[in-house]
């Protein structure tokens, strides 16, 4: 780690600048990048050829092992991405069990492709109100005593393809898939912050990352002192490109934007910068005229991901109805399905011990009768906040808010077993 000088912070500030000036980078109105190539709600792709096994394997030797190992052929889940080089990627909730993403499936989101950043050069820089400047290499942080948390991450878009349009041919991926879970190991941000000295009138600071438009975000210094990290490594190494490699801020419980990765600089100041993701992104205009900005909380959510579109139940009896929960406020408490359409609920079991900011997966038993049938769920946090219904969301917030979508959501079952996206409460 070295100090700064003078010459080298003002090289910095230029930097900051110049990036400021970056603008114009195509995005959707819901913030979502360029228009996906299918309609959100398109039906999946056929699937692939069905790989053929021996009819006996206990009568020839298995494949020999591997420097890498690999996923059965029999399981190939598979993101979905969405424009070049401003995009973004899904994770295929509806296929994955447990609370864990798996690192390759982890969504992405970008705005101007993913750098390649050399570990041995890249440095973090932190100056502004501090009284000693600082610059630290990746192996400068790894010294400090590390952590590892649970949480999760979600764009603060996701959802948008439930709330505005809500289309009966839409699966979970499309619908929610801006959203994972992961391992984190790191150290905390206040370690870094103490280590360069917090001058007291410090309130904000601004998290710049090193990809091309240099995203950047204010965010306020309390968060630092709570549970915000620097992380270089997740589900057990280092930091997939897509993810920030070789260092991201991991802000627990925040919109996914506030989480600058390729982190590369912080500036300690007095008020937000008001840059261009705080201002004419990822500010919500309200009906009255005003509008809701730094709303930096993911509230409360949930979403059934079995079983969803394009299932088919095939026959009658029990049937285990699941899916995630998760909220920024705290932990999960509660945790209601309903089979009816919300005339009455039913507390789901919690499969996994809740943590603040991270996820739980639930289960409620349902004996279906093959009658036409209504899926919700509805998720309850530590804060008391309850997941709303979509009509609720639309009187507050208007039917064409941009970001924070948590309400409740569902599937249709007809008589059939055939399960339909149902986006009306």
């Amino acid at each position: 780690m070295t100090d700064l000088s003078r010459r080298d912070l003002l090289a910095g500030a230029a930097g900051f600048l110049g990036g400021a000036a970056l603008a114009g980078l195509p995005l959707a109105a819901d913030g979502q990048g360029a228009a996906a190539p299918a309609a959100a709600g398109a039906a999946p792709a056929p699937p692939a050829p069905r790989p053929v096994a021996p009819l006996d394997a206990t009568k020839m030797p298995g494949a020999p092992t591997a420097a890498l190992g690999a996923r059965s052929e029999y399981f190939a889940p598979t993101r979905i991405p969405n424009g070049t080089p401003v995009g973004s990627s899904r994770t295929p909730l509806q296929d994955l069990t447990g609370t864990i993403t798996p690192s390759d499936l982890h969504f992405e989101r970008h705005h101007a492709g993913i750098p390649t950043l050399d570990p041995e050069r890249h440095t973090l820089t932190i100056h502004g109100l501090v009284d000693r400047p600082m610059s630290f290499t990746v192996d400068d942080i790894k010294r400090f005593p590390q952590i590892t948390r649970t949480y999760f991450i979600e764009c603060s878009g996701n959802g948008g393809a439930g709330y505005r349009d809500p289309k009966p041919d839409t699966t979970p991926q499309p619908l929610a898939g801006l959203f994972s879970t992961s391992e984190w190991t790191g150290v905390p941000l206040a370690t870094l912050f103490r280590e360069v000295g917090v001058k007291p009138d410090a309130s904000w600071f601004l998290a710049e990352g090193g990809d091309a438009c240099k995203l950047a975000r204010s965010i306020p210094i309390a968060k630092a002192w709570d549970d915000a990290m620097i992380v270089w490594a997740q589900n057990g190494e280092p930091l997939r490109p897509a993810q920030g490699y070789p260092m991201r801020l991991l802000l627990p419980g925040f919109e996914g934007n506030s989480n600058v990765k390729w982190l590369r600089r912080l500036e300690l100041g007095t008020k937000p910068w008001m840059t261009r993701w705080e201002t004419s992104k990822y500010t919500d205009p309200m009906p009255d005229g005003t509008a809701r900005i730094f709303t930096f909380e993911i509230d409360a959510k949930s979403v059934i991901t079995s079983p969803c579109y394009p299932n088919t139940i095939p026959s009658q009896g029990w049937r285990s109805v699941n899916g995630l929960a998760w909220s920024g406020r705290g932990r999960i408490t509660r945790v209601e399905v309903s089979v009816d359409g919300g005339t009455t609920w039913h507390d789901a079991e919690l499969l996994n011990t809740p943590q603040p900011k991270s996820t739980v997966r639930f289960q409620y038993m349902w004996n279906w009768q093959g009658t036409d049938a209504t899926l919700l769920s509805r998720a309850t946090d530590s804060a008391g906040y309850v997941q709303p219904t979509r009509t609720a969301m639309i009187a507050e917030r208007g039917e064409y808010t941009d970001y924070h979508y948590n309400q409740i959501i569902g599937w249709k079952v007809d008589r059939s077993g055939a399960v339909t996206f149902h986006g009306e409460t």
